[in-house]
């Protein structure tokens, strides 16, 4: 008798509250794509992720042993890119081998009065960081960030 496999997880993002920060947390099927929607529900701490057009291509690249602490390399990586090239991202790939992430994102300039950014996100903390598989078999990626 063989084990069935889950159903795979349909990739998803969302906030949680935490004092006067904001969590975030990606989910999906494997666990590029639970960092890939962590990295979008970063843009939603901003502004609305359906607002902000998949333009223009940026690449990104995170090196570190320990998966949870890759993570937060990803999204500071993600943030510094927004303030550097005061940009928003909407669409995020990334590819995981072993413990080097290569990641490109695509977006636009921010537009004040179409984007209405609601916050500044200062960075990716380690305050409630996990990156693992689930019992349902989807993977999550979680952190709270400061803002």
């Amino acid at each position: 008798m063989t084990a069935i496999d889950p159903e795979p997880a349909v990739p998803s993002w969302e906030h949680f509250a935490h004092e006067a920060d904001m969590g975030i947390r990606g989910y999906g099927s494997t666990q590029q794509e639970a960092f890939e929607q962590a990295a979008l529900a970063l843009t939603g701490v901003i502004t609305s992720p359906e607002s902000v057009e998949p333009l223009q291509p940026v690449e990104v690249s995170c090196e570190c042993e320990d998966r949870e602490l890759l993570l937060v390399d990803w999204l500071n990586a993600v943030i510094y890119e927004m303030a550097t090239r005061h940009m928003l991202f909407s669409r995020f790939q990334a590819s995981i081998e072993g413990a080097h992430l290569n990641g490109k994102l695509w977006g636009e300039p921010v537009e004040v009065v179409r984007h209405q950014p609601a916050v500044e996100v200062k960075g990716a903390t380690f305050t409630c960081l996990r990156v693992a598989r689930e019992t349902e078999g989807r993977w999550l990626a979680q952190c709270v960030v400061d803002v």
